[in-house]
């Protein structure tokens, strides 16, 4: 991001080493309206710019004691600089200042009690016990000379260490998330007590920054963008429209059948209302179709669908005789589509988006694409729209997946030998995976059922502590209709993306949704995936209901669905009689990812 005219100015330093959260740092900094700047792990201390008043060392998914693993130069300790270690960065600061670090007994994925041992200056006035929220599988055992412990949970004697005489902190957990009760105290206690940062960094400045940056990486070229209706896309149209002109940015939407019932048309009209000339609508549905022709795997899924629009978009751009050196490839991709495709160089890939395919990151290398919003978060988009004077009913949508209903079906081929192979466990779980990110690492993993009802808090405690001590489950879910039996099947034959589990999804989501707006309930679900799967005894088609809670979508707590609204949901799918089980996913991120695939 281009920052302008604060580019000089004071600022925290934020190491990265791929975790999930780096940029939700950078963002949390930027709430407090003071600068953050995100730099490589190979870094040399003295590169650190004379404004820097402190340093961050983020998360990562690597283990500090593993050869291969990323270091930091260790002269950034002999600075003078405050520094503040977070997951893997206090892992780092320990180890690299003779501290040990070794895999946990227990690992912690989400909510943890943190009872506050001496508040020291980070922790000061932080109430204890109170809730944070982990993601990690290693932790410090000894502490380096100097330092002591200021906090523990549980499962994690040195949840929080401090040497205040060099101003020097590592907390285990995440404060930059949402779900750390008391995250944004902590992160002030660093930026303005131990950095002592003046407030110079004015949120409100932020679309006219970019619209500049607009011009300046456009240039005297104009924007071809790919259009989905959602949030993003729209966002990105707007910006490139006011920064451009309208003549200068050609709009397509391609629809792929993929999405919800009737929900293309609905986009139509809401971007023709929304005072948007120049949309144009392309049917590529038989183009998708064929070539997902028989795939299951879902990374798979998703860089087929990639390459899809990406080919579709050359087929017309063909015909509208378009010269190549005179336009470039808009998209209307997010922080978190970047990050979980691997997107810095320490991260893990979560899970491929369909606009970080091969092609794609190609096309970005040479300098051919705009990614108006690429650095901010969801709800920073959503505050963007409004800015822009965008409607409410695009802006405040449910966040929906590029590749649509695609990656909403689970597919499943008998002839793999691996399908049935569950792990031994002394729970009953599911024959099918799903992706999940636990200790910024992807996971491909089954998920439990859980078969007695309780309320939803205990559910929650036995999801966690399950998921966090069974390597080989990333989820838990509530089976909703227990009456129907537990003869958790896959089919004999084949079952892949057809127009006909399309159409069964599309009105089973319609059935969900109609169901939430009429309870009111819509704008206080983040987003509420419906998921096919191919599990049963007598249809083989099963429903997982997974709506979520959350701010910026890295991290999110599974939904307390109101019973009496659930139950009602559950008898009108049934009805359908074309469903043999209801799930209720009742897992947070981490450890499971928000969709399924």
């Amino acid at each position: 991001m281009n920052f302008g005219i604060w580019i000089y100015m004071q600022h925290i330093a934020i190491i990265d080493f791929g975790s999930q959260y780096t940029h939700l740092i950078a963002r949390r900094i930027r709430e407090l309206s003071v600068l953050s700047k995100i730099y490589p792990t190979n870094i040399a201390a003295k590169d650190i710019t004379k404004d820097t008043i402190g340093i961050i060392l983020s998360g990562g998914p690597q283990s500090v004691y593993d050869n291969a693993s990323p270091k930091v130069d260790s002269a950034i300790f002999d600075r003078g600089l405050p520094i503040l270690g977070l997951c893997y960065g206090h892992q780092l600061m320990a180890h690299t200042l003779g501290g040990e670090v070794v895999p946990g007994t227990i690992r912690e994925y989400g909510r943890a009690q943190l009872t506050i041992l001496n508040a020291q200056a980070l922790l000061d006035t932080v109430p204890s016990p109170t809730t944070v929220w982990m993601s990690h599988g290693d932790s410090v055992r000894t502490l380096p000379n100097g330092f002591t412990t200021t906090a523990e949970t549980p499962d994690c004697p040195i949840a929080a260490m401090a040497n205040p005489e060099k101003n020097f902190y590592g907390l285990q957990f995440h404060p930059e998330v949402h779900h750390s009760e008391h995250g944004t105290h902590i992160l002030k206690n660093f930026v303005y007590k131990i950095c002592n940062a003046e407030k110079n960094w004015n949120m409100e400045n932020m679309v006219d920054d970019v619209i500049e940056n607009i011009k300046k990486t456009v240039g005297q070229k104009n924007v071809f963008l790919l259009v989905s209706g959602g949030v993003d896309s729209s966002v990105a149209f707007g910006l490139l429209t006011k920064a451009l002109g309208a003549e200068r940015v050609y709009g397509l939407y391609i629809d792929t059948d993929f999405m919800r019932l009737h929900e293309s048309q609905e986009i139509k009209t809401s971007l023709e209302q929304a005072g948007f000339k120049n949309l144009h609508v392309l049917d590529a549905s038989a183009t998708f179709y064929k070539r997902l022709n028989g795939v299951c795997e879902p990374e798979e899924k998703r860089k087929i669908i990639g390459q899809a629009f990406l080919d579709v978009k050359d087929e017309a751009v063909k015909k509208l005789a378009l010269n190549p050196n005179e336009w470039m490839l808009g998209q209307g991709t997010i922080y978190p589509d970047t990050i979980e495709t691997g997107g810095t160089k320490h991260a893990d890939t979560i899970k491929t988006h369909h606009n970080r395919v091969e092609a794609i990151q190609k096309l970005i290398e040479q300098g051919l694409v705009i990614e108006p919003i690429a650095d901010f978060y969801k709800d920073e988009v959503r505050t963007i729209g409004e800015l822009l004077g965008l409607p409410k009913e695009l802006i405040e949508r449910h966040p929906f997946p590029g590749p649509g209903l695609a990656i909403r079906i689970l597919c499943h081929d008998p002839s793999r030998a691996d399908n049935n192979q569950l792990p031994t466990t002394n729970y009953q779980l599911l024959p099918i995976r799903s992706v999940g990110v636990q200790g910024d690492n992807r996971t491909y993993a089954h998920p439990i059922v859980f078969t007695e009802h309780a309320d939803w808090e205990t559910l929650d405690a036995q999801a966690s502590a399950i998921t966090n001590k069974e390597r080989a489950i990333n989820r838990a879910l509530l089976l909703l209709n227990p009456e129907n039996g537990h003869t958790f099947e896959l089919p004999s034959k084949a079952r892949t993306l057809t127009q006909d589990r399309i159409k069964l999804l599309q009105d089973i989501d319609a059935i969900v949704h109609q169901e939430i707006k009429q309870a009111g309930l819509y704008n206080n679900i983040w987003q509420f995936p419906v998921v096919l799967v191919p599990i049963g005894h007598t249809h083989f088609e099963s429903i997982i209901l997974r709506p979520v809670e959350s701010r910026e979508a890295m991290t999110a707590n599974f939904y307390r669905m109101p019973h009496n609204i659930l139950e009602r949901m559950v008898k009108k799918i049934i009805a359908t009689k074309k469903i043999d089980y209801i799930f209720y996913d009742i897992t947070n991120k981490p450890p499971g990812t928000i969709e399924w695939e």
